[in-house]
């Protein structure tokens, strides 16, 4: 019996010992990485959320909104420099991601997630911008067109996230992790597995086009890999499951004018069920399939970007067709 305690409490010094040192480590790869991919704009308080933004430009207004485990550099890598020449762009952290944070002890949802975007439209006083959501950036998009339309112009989705599915493949890591575990998990072990499994991620996540070499840095790649990213992922993915059901219920009933651009080889979601089959239901809806995959903002930053000015044009009444 002593032998066995022995044994016992040397197991949990040595589970102890090991936790904090995964815990330890953890906190040395997100200070490099934070190092390595600092803040690039401000911050704003609003209710539920301190967001991280980017403001640039100016003219009729974009606000871009990104997708799971990404943050705004996403969209700083290669479409500000080119919408900014003609508007005024705003490229905004969703809360918990990048470097905007959420209320201690909240873990805001999808919808949760929408009426902080539009709080910060309504604190900053922004005209009825265009809102572009890119992956599950989209269903946040969608989320908020349902809950306060009269604060947009329309949305220009890119490869959103908009009908239920199964875990793609790429993301089945963080699926995995229990509720109850979540913070545990991200502290200790995620980090060192999320070194190990970065390069196979982020090429499912690009295919079939690939990655760029300073995706990790110029796109803000290396930020996933921090603890508190991961932590928020995981929740983001948990959310999106369980809230777009009741989004999609609602897209018959969507007034805001609303595009669709798809790539024809999205690896992570369905052109055919999130792009095709969700335009038929949104009254006006309009889709674009091109080639590519997941990642356009990054990938096809010239399509991307004519796609998103001709709907701000099209939606403010420039456009011949409006």
């Amino acid at each position: 019996m002593k032998r066995a305690l022995r044994w016992g409490l040397a197991t949990l010094a040595g589970a102890g010992a090991g936790g904090i040192g995964l815990s330890l480590y953890s906190r040395h790869v997100a200070a490099e990485v934070e190092r390595r991919v600092p803040p690039d704009g401000r911050y704003l308080e609003v209710k539920g959320a301190r967001l991280h933004y980017v403001d640039r430009g100016s003219g009729p207004t974009i606000v871009m909104v990104h997708g799971l485990g990404g943050q705004l550099r996403n969209f700083r890598y290669a479409l500000l420099d080119r919408l900014a020449e003609t508007h005024r762009v705003l490229l905004l952290d969703r809360p918990g991601s990048g470097y905007s944070t959420a209320d201690e002890g909240t873990t805001p949802g999808i919808a949760a997630q929408a009426e902080i975007v539009g709080r910060f439209i309504a604190t900053l006083g922004l005209d009825r911008p265009l809102i572009v959501g890119h992956s599950l950036g989209g269903a946040v998009a969608l989320a908020l067109a349902t809950q306060r339309p009269e604060l947009i112009r329309g949305l220009a989705l890119i490869a959103p996230f908009t009908q239920p599915q199964s875990v793609p493949a790429a993301f089945v890591g963080l699926a995995v992790i229990p509720p109850a575990l979540r913070r545990i998990v991200a502290e200790t072990v995620a980090t060192p597995l999320g070194q190990l499994t970065t390069a196979r991620t982020v090429a499912a996540v690009f295919a079939p086009e690939e990655a760029p070499a300073d995706f990790a840095t110029r796109g803000g790649g290396a930020l996933s890999l921090r603890p508190k990213a991961i932590a928020a992922a995981a929740a983001d993915l948990a959310a999106a499951g369980d809230e777009i059901a009741a989004i999609v219920a609602r897209y018959p009933t969507l007034t805001v004018p609303t595009a669709i651009l798809f790539g024809r080889g999205d690896a992570i979601l369905s052109a055919t069920l999130h792009g095709t089959r969700t335009a038929a239901t949104i009254p006006g809806a309009r889709i674009e399939l091109i080639d590519g995959g997941h990642m356009l903002p990054i990938t096809q930053p010239d399509r991307t970007a004519a796609f998103i000015r001709d709907n701000a044009a099209h939606y403010a009444g420039d456009s011949p067709a409006a």
